[in-house]
């Protein structure tokens, strides 16, 4: 029996691999007619996959799980899909409450109770190399792929788009750099400001290292418990996730229809194209290069992953991301720094994504660039795209701005918006794999990571 549920999985996959592709046969092209046999497929290999949840009782599983369900009655069932949005809402809610206090009791611990104040300096110095050459390669990879595909070209004017002012306000360099020191910290936190909180965390840190033993050590433990809590906080709002996830999906699909998508396909067919390009022949060979355990490193990130997925929102996976990173070998230091610094100056996917939307804009509207046009727009985004807040769809505004500075017509963002939903999904994925590799990489170069001291499994539902 239990070599039978061990095939479940394939088992399944396969089958809704089938059903879609018979779907899109019948439904869309109208090439063939199954009727309700259709539906006796769909209900096989969901049937299937669900059995197969609840025998392994594994949170990533069940996210997955969701993700398909949720997918169906958004297509389905959209007048139930449409309370779907409350769920995500919900979610990402608590675990933006997770994210300050978590923030904050990792780095001051870090910082004054483990480290001393040049391994800070030097740290920080790393990783802003590390991020400011893995963006740049990300920017020209996105460069490169959408003057292969022209997803843009040839492509017509819908009538319903009309030429409209998107409201946007470009942000020179100066202005990035005050926004990263916070005047509030209350405000920093209500706002989700994530570098904000980190630079007032490593002040405070610092400021704690400077002042005697007996005044410290009451704030170091005050700290130590704060981010213990913070952990199992996490892991009870976790259990939401499949919840949330598949709702966020439902309404996702409901909203979004197929009439926009289709003629849009191969731009959200060359951002995918880019990505995986991105993170099998730039990531992986810096993780091997690195001589990161990548079995081990691929089981811990797999559910922050899906999560960002699912919801399109990097700080929906940040908690998660640290805990699995901890569990993994990285000092608490290291990845208290790294990893939200990370989002904001290495968010791998989403400045990928900007640089081929931008040329998307000018082949849509018939712009010829020159490549020296093009670079310079990805010198742009190079600035730019440090100030995307790591939530969906912030891009948008980045990418408007963008627009706007060169001169080329607002219209075609309208049309990138239709499908932006796909595009955020997987390139919100990108930027977590790309940010947890960068805390192994910092490690590694510190001399710090520690793979021997994973004594435990990843954590799934039966566990919590």
């Amino acid at each position: 029996m239990k070599k039978l549920f061990r095939y479940l999985l394939p088992v399944s996959v396969g089958i809704l691999s089938v059903y879609f592709i018979l779907w899109y046969m019948s439904t869309i092209k109208g090439w063939i007619s199954l009727g309700s046999y259709l539906d006796i497929i769909r209900w096989a290999g969901e049937i299937c996959l669900v059995t197969y949840a609840i025998k392994r009782s594994n949170l990533t599983i069940w996210i997955f799980t969701s993700m398909f369900i949720g997918a169906e009655i958004g297509l389905y069932y959209p007048e139930i899909a449409e309370n779907g949005k409350m769920l995500g809402k919900i979610f990402l809610r608590s675990i933006k409450t997770i994210i300050a206090p978590l923030l904050f009791g990792t780095l001051v611990v870090g910082i004054a109770g483990h480290s001393d104040l040049k391994q800070v300096g030097r740290m920080g110095l790393k990783a802003l190399i590390y991020f400011e050459l893995v963006t740049t390669v990300a920017l020209f990879i996105g460069l490169a792929v959408v003057n292969i595909t022209k997803p843009g070209v040839g492509f017509i004017k819908p009538e319903m788009i009309h030429e409209e002012v998107i409201p946007v306000s470009p942000k020179t360099w100066q202005d990035h750099i005050i926004e990263i020191f916070p005047e509030n910290v209350a405000k920093s936190v209500a706002d989700g400001a994530i570098l904000q909180v980190v630079i007032f965390s490593i002040l405070f840190g610092i400021g704690l290292a400077m002042v005697k033993e007996s005044k410290r050590k009451p704030m170091i433990l005050f700290c130590e418990s704060l981010s213990e809590v913070m952990f199992k906080f996490t892991n009870i709002v976790m259990l939401f996730a499949p919840f949330a996830v598949g709702g966020a999906i439902a309404y996702t699909v409901s909203t979004m229809g197929m009439d926009m998508f289709l003629p849009l396909a191969k731009l959200v067919g060359s951002l995918y194209f880019g990505l995986l390009l991105f993170v099998f022949g730039v990531l992986l060979p810096i993780a091997l290069l690195v001589k990161v355990p990548i079995v081990k490193f691929a089981k811990a990130i797999s559910e922050p992953v899906s999560i960002a997925f699912a919801t399109a929102s990097s700080e929906s996976a940040l908690p998660r991301a640290m805990e699995e990173m901890e569990r993994i070998g990285v000092p608490p230091k290291i990845v208290g720094f790294v990893l939200p610094t990370g989002y904001s100056f290495n968010l791998d996917g989403t400045t990928l994504y900007l640089s081929l939307a931008s040329i998307f804009v000018a082949q849509v509207a018939g712009i010829d660039l020159t490549i020296w046009e093009q670079v310079g727009i990805c010198l742009t985004l190079m600035l730019t795209s440090k100030g995307v807040a790591g939530v969906a769809r912030a891009s948008m505004v980045i990418l408007a701005a963008t627009v706007s500075q060169f001169n080329m017509p607002m219209w075609p963002v309208y049309l990138i918006m239709a499908v932006d939903v796909l595009m955020d999904m997987g390139r919100t994925a990108v930027n977590v794999i790309g940010n947890c590799l960068a805390t192994i990489v910092v490690a590694k170069w510190e001399g710090e990571y520690k793979p021997n001291m994973d004594k435990e499994e990843i954590l799934d539902v039966k566990e919590f």
